[in-house]
């Protein structure tokens, strides 16, 4: 089993209450750790589940992990008919970076930090009978910037009926699949 040294930073964050949900660290994250430009270190393990999907896929290179966690971007989405799972993970990643512009990396805000500095990690929630069938570098390659740290795929998303089978759009049956994404964007 391969690991990967990351940032540890909450799943689950309001940033205007300041609670927090679980976190990789099992310790309870404060507002306050989040206005601190350092993270704690931690690793997070490639694992595979009882039907072979990898649970988590990092850089393969030595590049130092993400210390400091800017925003948190988020999105969903479906794929209503044809029935491809890596499509709403494409779909998703879009949602949650198509509503955001980063001027600070582009126009020096942060001293000595540039696109080429910029790093990415990425959560998706997929259902577990789909996750084997997710194209990783389909979806890494939603993103036209940033160096990406690692993309991890843990049990979510959703598996429901559109209501309609289609056949004419590619439809094996009346799913439609749904992701979330989470993009965590620091330097």
């Amino acid at each position: 089993m391969s690991s990967l040294q990351i940032p540890c930073f909450t799943k689950h964050t309001s940033l205007i209450t300041g609670r927090a949900g679980n976190s990789f660290s099992n310790k309870p994250v404060s507002f306050s750790n989040y206005r601190s430009s350092k993270f704690q270190t931690c690793q997070i393990s490639q694992q595979t589940q009882p039907n072979g999907a990898e649970r988590s896929e990092g850089s393969t290179d030595s590049s130092p992990p993400m210390n400091h966690l800017l925003f948190v971007e988020m999105g969903v989405g479906y794929d209503q008919h044809g029935q491809d799972i890596t499509a709403a993970a494409t779909r998703a990643c879009r949602d949650a970076i198509t509503s955001n512009s980063i001027p600070a990396f582009r126009r020096g805000s942060i001293p000595g930090v540039s696109f080429e500095q910029m790093k990415l990690q990425i959560k998706l929630g997929v259902p577990r009978s789909l996750q084997k069938s997710l194209d990783i570098e389909e979806v890494k390659s939603v993103f036209p910037y940033g160096k990406i740290l690692n993309v991890e795929v843990v049990d979510g998303g959703l598996i429901s009926s559109s209501g309609v089978h289609v056949e004419e759009m590619g439809d094996k049956t009346d799913e439609c699949y749904i992701v979330n994404a989470a993009v965590y964007v620091g330097y």
